[in-house]
């Protein structure tokens, strides 16, 4: 039986370590790989505004950034820096830079980027790219937040031709260029591996994940008939649900505003995902613990009871 994989999640853990303490998130990633973890995840923002605290700054600070639910102050470092920094202190583990707001940037330095990021790490880098939700984060950088999706599509156009190499040539409704090389390129002949997620099984995430996808992250847990759609949507196309790697994770229940989440009752859902065909699961330390000296047992700890739920199923 395949083990499953545990993903620790490295972005709003400000709560455990200070936000400028970056040489520290870069130590955790050196923490999971030893303790058995698969891979960490880092999401970004570039500039928050007013519209990130729309609805109210979440009540305990260690529960996950939302859309309109944190303060606009929160760190958001850039992600795929600080991949490559854990990339060199690491040999095995995934890096995945999730929530990559690709709008915000042109295809072809993002193409760089990603190619640069995933040469380091010899093909271990995982990229899902995102629209996003702040309007305001899109005024600041001058890039019109109501076209976002038709932008992102046509910069996954753009990073599949990046990847296959010689002379690149696109004209689309954003990005046009002729006759342009980009190299070295990634570190596999199609690029670092998608995954694609949502709130819910929209037409363009449906469209996005049979095209590119290598997995399936949801905002939460997917509904049955989000699953049942993208499962005819792949076979509509020649592909199996069964390829998609399934991300999960643990959902932690705070008893109040200022303590931190049960481990164990945390982990239940999990029990139900493995049946359903998950395989990876995310963990957020800061969730669970409120000393960093406590890193190390409680991802051996965590290892220990999602294998021990797998090897009883």
């Amino acid at each position: 039986m395949t083990q499953p994989r545990l993903l620790m999640i490295l972005s709003e853990n400000w709560t455990l370590t200070p936000g400028r303490d970056l040489p520290e998130l870069v130590r955790w990633a050196r923490v999971a790989e030893d303790a058995g973890f698969d891979a960490v995840m880092i999401s970004e923002h570039v500039v928050l505004g007013p519209d990130a605290s729309a609805g109210g700054v979440m009540g305990n600070p260690r529960d996950y950034a939302m859309p309109g639910n944190q303060d606009p102050a929160m760190p958001w470092p850039n992600s795929l820096l600080l991949l490559a920094a854990m990339a060199s202190v690491t040999t095995r583990l995934r890096l995945v830079a999730g929530a990559v707001i690709a709008p915000l940037r042109h295809p072809l330095l993002l193409a760089r980027e990603l190619g640069t990021l995933d040469l380091i790490s010899e093909g271990r880098l995982v990229v899902q790219p995102t629209v996003s939700w702040s309007k305001d984060e899109y005024d600041a950088l001058a890039v019109p937040f109501h076209r976002r999706g038709r932008i992102l599509d046509e910069q996954l156009e753009i990073l599949e031709l990046a990847w296959r190499g010689g002379p690149l040539t696109y004209s689309g409704e954003f990005f046009s260029f002729q006759d342009v090389r980009l190299e070295p390129r990634a570190y596999r002949s199609d690029g670092p591996r998608l995954w694609f997620g949502g709130q819910r099984m929209t037409a363009p995430l449906l469209r996005r994940l049979v095209r590119w996808g290598h997995g399936f992250h949801p905002l939460g847990e997917a509904s049955a008939a989000d699953l049942d759609r993208l499962a005819a949507g792949l076979r509509a196309a020649g592909r199996d649900l069964a390829e998609l790697e399934r991300i999960g994770g643990t959902r932690a229940v705070f008893p109040d505003d200022d303590s931190p989440a049960d481990l164990g009752r945390a982990l239940e859902p999990v029990r139900e995902q493995l049946a359903a065909g998950y395989t990876t699961f995310c963990v957020k330390p800061s969730q669970f613990i409120d000393d960093v000296r406590d890193l190390e047992p409680f991802c051996a700890d965590v290892v220990r009871r999602v294998h021990a739920m797998a090897a009883s199923r």
